[in-house]
């Protein structure tokens, strides 16, 4: 069983061992509108919690996608470049961004469960 987590930033996390898969949540999806164009960072790049990893414009905005957390991205989803609006159809399953290789597994602790991410999505309004 993956452990799901969330930040405030609306991605999403699952980890699975010292990998985690990372998205932009359904709320972020929604919240952006139709998605129609994902860039992906190259396999190989290392990157630092915080660090902007992908790029999502939808027909309102472009927008950053945050690494939730440290590591080496291990894969990127290719059938997103070439389907964006995949996002739109299924953001937190097919709609994935980036696989990364992490470096500190148990920083995921300090990320959000689902209960909390619920709440504080229901107090942004």
């Amino acid at each position: 069983m993956a452990l799901e987590r969330f930040t405030k930033d609306h991605e999403y996390v699952r980890i699975e061992g010292d990998t985690a898969t990372i998205g932009i949540t359904t709320h972020a999806q929604g919240q952006l509108g139709d998605i129609v164009f994902v860039e992906l960072p190259e396999p190989g790049r290392k990157v630092a919690a915080g660090d902007a990893v992908a790029v999502v414009e939808s027909v309102k905005a472009a927008s950053d996608v945050f690494a939730p957390l440290a590591g080496e991205v291990v894969a990127v989803n290719q059938e997103l470049v070439e389907n964006p609006a995949l996002v739109n159809e299924d953001a937190e399953g097919r709609a994935w961004f980036i696989k990364l290789k992490l470096a500190d597994v148990k920083a995921a602790e300090a990320l959000l469960d689902r209960a909390t991410y619920e709440s504080f999505i229901a107090e942004e309004g």
